[in-house]
């Protein structure tokens, strides 16, 4: 393991070199520097974990050398050494932007201390910044996937609204992808480094909803033994994306129109408003216009959150994307499941564009998944995709299994009495007329089964 490598910076060379000694002997890698335009030069041709600057140097303090240092390496944490103890200078170096500081005479052990915290608050930024740039990375615009027409025009409306104060209504069949959209939307926004929070109106009872979006007091409630921040108050600054919103029940659709006009709330159980800023984005698989006339949505609801409708298209209506959403699946769960899966058979790929996916690009990513859980090959065969369609097939609705099952029943049942209609009505218990009707109905013959 790399030891931590600590710029010193001190124009008193009796206490520089005492500093690198102690430093050194407890085990990090020291570079010393008694002039600050060495120090410059230094720290560009080299990286340091921790910043360690005298106030007072040659030609400039300290805090205007940290400044310049900061624009070089820009995480660099720097702890400043004074011999003027004030609060003011105290403060005047944190604003600035230093770690800490140091009253000069100081403790080495206190030096050490003070290191380590810095050191581990760069790994801790610094892996801040890796997932903040995977996050953006994944949900960047340019990396959804959108071969087809159709799906690029809806990636350019949304790019062009992204950077918008407006609300955003996604509507889209399930499975389409509207949550995806919803995280797009927020990391390309003012908003991304903000809290981007979820929730599913259809998932949670109506006797919750209201306390997961608001909040509660102590006591508001049997259960509420402490205070809680609802997700309005989390995601202050931030964006909240309400899935299925349409579902959301009337009640809580008067308090979501007030949040959204007035920019205010009263958490359960308070006598006390909270004022939050959050852009909303809604999602819904329904026809909030219809819901509207039903009686189902508030009107003046709908005209707050339907500013910039986007619609996504089924999957079955962007075949273009297919193939390179199965190649985005491929490598997600050879790499999750840890297997090297090269590729798929030209025939698997063709029972895959010819499939409906009524469960649009969730369902596709499902058979993906499966077909990669199972293969004992390097690739995808056709018997592995698409196995439960059988199945499904048989998911019969009542009215085409009673068709298939009359229909069935007739043939058999004239097989049996050789085509003869008066003993099959006899077997049957109904009347000629009814089972001529019925041999009708379905394009039943008798004379066929006479033997």
């Amino acid at each position: 393991m790399a030891k931590t490598k600590i710029l010193v910076i001190d124009d008193d060379k009796n206490l520089l070199d005492l500093i690198h000694l102690r430093l050194e002997a407890s085990g990090y890698n020291v570079v010393a520097a008694d002039h600050e335009n060495v120090a410059k030069e230094i720290a560009s041709q080299d990286v340091f974990d921790v910043a360690v600057i005298d106030l007072q140097l040659v030609k400039q303090d300290g805090l205007s050398l940290m400044e310049e240092l900061h624009l070089i390496h820009p995480d660099l944490p720097v702890i400043i050494l004074t011999a003027h103890g004030s609060i003011e200078s105290a403060v005047e170096a944190m604003k600035r932007g230093a770690f800490t500081y140091l009253t000069k005479p100081f403790d080495s052990r206190e030096l050490i201390l003070q290191i380590e915290r810095a050191r581990e608050r760069r790994l801790l930024t610094g892996e801040i910044n890796r997932l903040k740039e995977l996050l953006e990375e994944r949900f960047d615009f340019a990396n959804i996937i959108a071969k087809s027409e159709r799906m690029r025009q809806v990636l350019d409306q949304v790019a062009r609204v992204a950077d918008t104060e407006s609300n955003v209504a996604i509507y889209g069949a399930s499975g389409t992808g509207k949550e995806l959209i919803a995280k797009a939307i927020h990391i390309s926004s003012q908003r991304k480094d903000f809290p981007f929070l979820a929730i599913n109106c259809a998932a949670i009872p109506e006797s919750l909803l209201e306390s997961e979006l608001f909040g509660y007091e102590k006591g508001a409630f049997t259960g509420a033994v402490k205070k809680s921040m609802g997700l309005f108050t989390r995601a202050d600054k931030g964006t909240i994306f309400l899935d299925e919103i349409g579902d959301m029940p009337l009640s809580i659709q008067a308090k979501l129109l007030r949040v959204l006009q007035e920019k205010t709330f009263v958490p359960l159980g308070s006598d006390e408003s909270v004022s939050v800023d959050v852009r909303i984005i809604v999602a819904t698989n329904k026809n909030l216009k219809k819901e509207v006339k039903k009686g189902n949505f508030r009107e003046d609801l709908f005209y707050r959150i339907h500013v910039i409708p986007v619609t996504l298209p089924l999957l079955k209506e962007r075949r273009e994307d297919i193939p390179p959403l199965v190649d985005h699946f491929i490598k997600k769960f050879s790499d999750s499941i840890e297997k090297k899966i090269k590729s798929i058979t030209p025939v698997a790929m063709q029972k895959i564009m010819l499939h409906d996916w009524p469960g649009n690009v969730r369902e596709l990513e499902n058979v993906i998944e499966y077909a990669i859980a199972m293969t004992d090959s390097d690739i995808l065969t056709d018997d592995l995709i698409l196995q439960e369609e059988k199945v499904r097939d048989e998911l019969l609705t009542l009215q085409e299994a009673r068709a298939k099952f009359e229909k069935n029943y007739l043939r058999n049942l004239l097989t049996i009495t050789a085509g003869n209609v008066s003993k099959a009505s006899e077997l049957a218990g109904k009347y000629r007329a009814d089972l001529y009707n019925l041999m009708k109905k379905y394009d039943i013959i008798p004379q066929d089964y006479k033997t």
